[in-house]
């Protein structure tokens, strides 16, 4: 309202100073007009998102990324303009755009966004190009038109794959969600949503890393650690090139073993190490596969079978996508027979006590030795002992 008012009393200086004031302090400045104009504009872009108008989208300017996203289903999808650099006829802005998939997500994701408009001698405001912000990652419908099939406990959207893939990747899911149920429980989402990129290279572009630290990974889950069930869902990210040279059983516990990470979050973090967070997801993935140690630990049978049964558990350090991958295969495998013991000497439900426990604290130091004193009655040298031992039964 600066300027449409003058306070009563006060000189014309006065209230000079007084609009001055007001400007500076967020009135509405030429730049700020436009600003409200601009966000005006992307309301309707996000409205008709929403309302799957095509039409009403083209109004607001270029027509990507509708054309990747129509498909989606969206409970939500809103921008907030952050900043606004205006040149003329010209702009740049940058939002934050966030959106919910309709049954998946439980809160907003949100993403930074950067447009580009141009305003036409009417005064009008379009959107010339909508990308991720340069800190931020691409989502799915900037690699292409996204295909969308629904399983009974997933939603699968893909570029680039046929409806066949999507549905097998859809089965998959929902073989998966029953099986950690079972072994987890039912208290979390019972839900997955599964993104299948065209290639290893959108698969980086969606995690916002190199290809190479993927290569060989067959899929990847993101998502917020802890959060108490009001983070959005994670996305399982799936690496089409690694995938595709997997078996039958392989993709059935690589899609177990991710969301298996989906069921646990809220129960993970950075008390979490790696060795139980991932040996607890492979247990899962393995526990009714009848695999034997031998069969779903070939590299630590190897180094067993050289006499180099590791000395103690693998650090965090030991599962980076970039280590070399034979160290890559004997941490995951060692996590693996950490879970399957506690399971097979203190049992199943002391497992995923012990999982919870080490989950409730809210850093690392102190949190493992206190889980394992107080739900397995042992130490930290104790059950590295005897983790050792079991792992040399398991695999000499």
């Amino acid at each position: 309202m600066a300027g449409r008012w003058r306070v009563p009393g006060t000189s014309v200086a006065a209230a000079s100073l007084l609009l001055a004031s007001l400007t500076a302090c967020g009135g509405h400045s030429a730049t700020n007009t436009a600003r409200d104009q601009v966000q005006r504009l992307l309301d309707t872009r996000a409205a008709a998102v929403l309302h799957h108008d095509p039409a009403a989208y083209a109004t607001t300017g270029t027509r990507a990324p509708y054309a990747g996203l129509g498909a989606v289903p969206f409970t939500a999808w809103s921008y907030r303009v952050t900043a606004l650099r205006r040149s003329g006829d010209r702009a740049t802005a940058d939002a934050d755009l966030s959106y919910r998939v309709t049954g998946y997500d439980t809160a907003p994701v949100t993403v930074a966004r950067t447009l580009t408009l141009s305003t036409t001698a009417d005064g009008k405001w379009y959107v010339d190009s909508d990308r991720p912000a340069h800190s931020s990652v691409q989502q799915l419908w900037d690699q292409g038109t996204v295909s969308v099939v629904r399983g009974r406990s997933s939603i699968v959207l893909g570029v680039g794959q046929s409806a066949g893939t999507l549905r097998g990747y859809a089965g998959l899911a929902d073989h998966a969600v029953p099986a950690v149920s079972d072994a987890w429980g039912t208290e979390w989402s019972r839900r997955v949503v599964v993104l299948v990129p065209g290639s290893l290279d959108g698969m980086a572009a969606l995690l916002g890393s190199p290809a190479d630290d993927y290569r060989g990974i067959a899929a990847v889950t993101t998502g917020e650690a802890g959060g108490g069930g009001r983070a959005p869902a994670d996305r399982v990210v799936i690496n089409p090139d690694a995938y595709s040279l997997l078996g039958p059983l392989g993709r059935q516990v690589v899609l177990t073993h991710e969301t298996t990470h989906v069921a646990t979050r809220t129960h993970t973090d950075a008390a979490t190490p790696l060795w139980l967070s991932e040996g607890y997801a492979d247990w899962v993935g393995y526990r009714r596969s009848g695999r034997t140690p031998e069969q779903a630990a070939p590299e630590l049978q190897h180094a067993v079978a050289a006499g180099h049964v590791p000395a103690a558990l693998p650090t965090d350090k030991d599962f980076g996508f970039a280590e070399d991958a034979t160290r890559l295969a004997q941490a995951y495998e060692s996590g693996w027979l950490a879970c399957r013991m506690i399971a097979a000497h203190w049992g199943e439900d002391r497992l995923d006590a012990f999982y919870r426990a080490v989950g409730a604290h809210e850093r690392r130091p102190g949190a493992v030795e206190e889980a394992l004193h107080t739900v397995l009655g042992t130490t930290l040298e104790g059950f590295t002992a005897r983790w050792r031992e079991y792992v040399r039964a398991q695999l000499g």
